[in-house]
């Protein structure tokens, strides 16, 4: 009896022993869950909400240049109140002035002719880096991440200095008899081109490196036993199989370069026509908050909308494939 007698008291502090880790565990793992929304929330929704608000209020010769809008400290029936009366003139006065709408359309058709450039690129780097022998990888891994350890600016400032008429590519390319005068490369979509090229594409390289590393090459190799040749086992193998990492990089450079302005601003000149230099002006040289914050919210959705209808269509194709 006094066996079983002690025994009850032991079975119990087993049973809270084994249930401490498993608590611990799923705290762990709400925490894991939690950080990242509270990250959105602190750095995401908060000032979009604020950019938001501003863009609902008028402008004003004040400072901050606008009236407030949704202001809170009238509690409830006072925010009620301010409801009714917002309006959306700033949206639409963006649709009554074509220089906003040309410069979407603008940004959008730049980012993505750089975004295929960078692709064209940055896929054989990858590659190559991919089929390198393994104490050779990470090398070239750091050469390609090295230009980040170089201030952002300073590299296209870098970028003035080569393509100006009188630098050093077209004095290159003068003293090798390739051309006779120099080249205006400079202040066109050309320099914006080569600038963001260059200045994305470890965000091109690093993703596709990752999946092609990852890849089972023995795949190829059974293909082109079976007769197949290697550029076709490349398109029905490699690419498709790579094609996570090429998403992913083109997301990664497509979303920057559209609001791109520092690039644009330098080698494009003063005339190229994008959404963040036309974001720019309107709240530096305008001072037209509102109007500059419908900007940014509109830019904002014709960002985020094709993110998550393409993150939609995948979790579908996810599915159906199961």
């Amino acid at each position: 009896m006094a066996g079983a007698t002690l025994s009850a008291p032991t079975a119990t502090g087993a049973a809270l022993a084994q249930a401490a880790p498993q608590q611990a565990t799923s705290f762990t793992g709400k925490l894991v869950i939690i950080i990242p929304y509270v990250f959105l929330l602190v750095f995401f929704l908060v000032p979009f909400f604020i950019v938001f608000k501003i863009s609902l209020s008028q402008t004003a010769i004040a400072m901050p240049p606008y009236t407030p809008a949704l202001d809170f400290s009238g509690g409830i029936s006072g925010i009620v109140g301010q409801l009714r009366e917002l309006n959306f003139d700033n949206y639409l006065f963006l649709t009554e002035d074509p220089l906003y709408l040309n410069a979407y359309i603008t940004s959008v058709i730049v980012a993505g002719i750089s975004t295929l450039l960078t692709l064209l690129v940055g896929y054989p780097i990858a590659y190559g880096m991919s089929r390198a022998p393994a104490t050779l990888r990470p090398t070239l891994l750091m050469l390609v991440i090295l230009p980040f350890w170089t201030s952002f600016l300073i590299r296209v400032y870098a970028w003035i200095g080569i393509l100006k008429p009188e630098g050093l590519l077209n004095q290159l390319l003068m003293s090798t008899g390739i051309i006779s005068e120099p080249l205006i490369i400079l202040n066109t979509y050309t320099a914006i081109f080569i600038g963001i090229v260059y200045s994305y594409l470890p965000f091109m390289v690093l993703p596709l490196y990752s999946a092609l590393e990852k890849m089972d090459y023995s795949l190829v190799e059974a293909a082109q036993d079976l007769g197949c040749p290697p550029t076709t086992a490349f398109w029905k193998i490699t690419f498709p199989m790579s094609l996570p990492g090429v998403l992913a990089g083109c997301l990664l450079v497509f979303i920057p370069a559209v609001g791109e302005f520092v690039i644009p601003d330098l080698l494009g000149g003063s005339q190229t026509l994008m959404i963040g230099r036309t974001l720019w002006n309107e709240f530096n040289a305008n001072r037209d908050w509102p109007v500059s914050s419908a900007v940014a919210v509109l830019l904002l959705l014709v960002l985020i909308v094709p993110i998550v209808i393409f993150q939609h269509a995948q979790a579908r194709a996810q599915e159906q494939g199961r």
